[in-house]
C-alpha cells in the first residue's frame, strides 16, 4: 500500500511540474489554481487516508465534504446548502460508525472486552499539554490505557515479553500516540475517529502467531500510528 501512495503522489508532482513547464513555455493554458482548488488539501488527504488507515470514518466524512465544498466552488451545488447539511452529516456518520462498530468487527471487540474483564489492574499513562515516553524493554507487558490530549505518548514494546493476548486502551484528542511492537505478535485494531487516523505502518504485518496485541483506541482530531 505504501508502494501505490507513493507511486500516486510521485505522478501528482510530475503532473504539476509538466503543467506549469508547459505554462513557462506558453505551449498551454492550463490553470492549476481553478475555483475550489484548495478543496485537494482536504480531499488528497483523506483519499490516502482511506487507502492506508485502519479507521476510515473521519476520512471518509473528509472526503465527501471535501468533493462537496469543491463542487460548491464550481456553482454545482449550493454553498448555503452544504454548510447547512455538513454537521447533520457529521453527526450521522459518526452515530453510524459507533452503531456498527461492533457488527462489522465483532470478533475483535468481543475478544477486547474479554481481555479488559479479565486484566483490570493495567497500568495507565496521560499526557495533557505534554509529551511521554513508555519503555518496557526486558519487562513483563500484560496491556495498558493511554491517554493523549494536546499531547503525545510513545509506547516501546519492541523489546518487551509478551506471554498472552493484552489490550492497549488508546484515547487521543488532538494528539497523537505511537505504539512500537513486537515483530512476533499480531495486532488487531478496533477504532472509533473523527477527523483522524489509526495506522499500521508495521513492516512485518503478516505474522501468525497465538500472542495478539488488540488496540482499542478512540481518536478525535488526533492519531494512533502502530509501528
Amino acid at each position: 500500500m505504501k508502494k501505490i501512495e507513493n507511486l500516486l503522489i510521485g505522478a501528482i508532482f510530475i503532473i504539476l511540474g509538466v503543467i506549469l513547464g508547459l505554462n513557462a513555455m506558453d505551449i498551454t493554458d492550463i490553470d492549476i489554481f481553478f475555483d475550489g482548488w484548495w478543496t485537494l488539501f482536504i480531499i488528497i488527504p483523506c483519499f490516502f487516508g482511506l487507502l492506508k488507515d485502519e479507521e476510515k470514518t473521519g476520512n471518509l466524512i473528509g472526503l465527501v465534504i471535501g468533493v462537496a465544498l469543491l463542487l460548491s466552488c464550481q456553482d454545482l451545488l449550493e454553498f448555503e446548502m452544504v454548510w447547512k447539511l455538513m454537521i447533520p452529516f457529521i453527526l450521522v456518520m459518526i452515530g453510524l460508525s459507533i452503531l456498527f462498530k461492533d457488527v462489522f468487527n465483532k470478533k475483535v471487540t468481543d475478544r477486547i472486552k474479554e481481555i479488559n474483564n479479565q486484566h483490570t489492574a493495567n497500568s495507565d499513562y496521560m499526557a495533557v499539554f505534554s509529551s511521554k515516553k513508555l519503555n518496557y524493554d526486558n519487562q513483563e507487558f500484560d496491556g495498558s490505557t493511554l491517554s493523549a490530549i494536546f499531547g503525545g505518548v510513545k509506547l516501546d514494546l519492541r523489546e518487551a515479553h509478551i506471554a498472552r493476548d493484552v489490550v492497549i486502551n488508546a484515547t487521543c484528542i488532538f494528539g497523537g500516540i505511537d505504539i512500537y511492537v513486537p515483530d512476533y505478535v499480531d495486532v488487531k485494531m478496533s477504532a472509533t475517529s473523527l477527523f483522524s487516523g489509526v495506522g499500521n505502518k508495521r513492516k512485518n504485518t503478516n505474522v501468525n502467531n497465538q500472542v495478539t496485541v488488540y488496540i482499542n483506541s478512540t481518536c478525535i482530531f488526533g492519531g494512533v500510528d502502530i509501528k
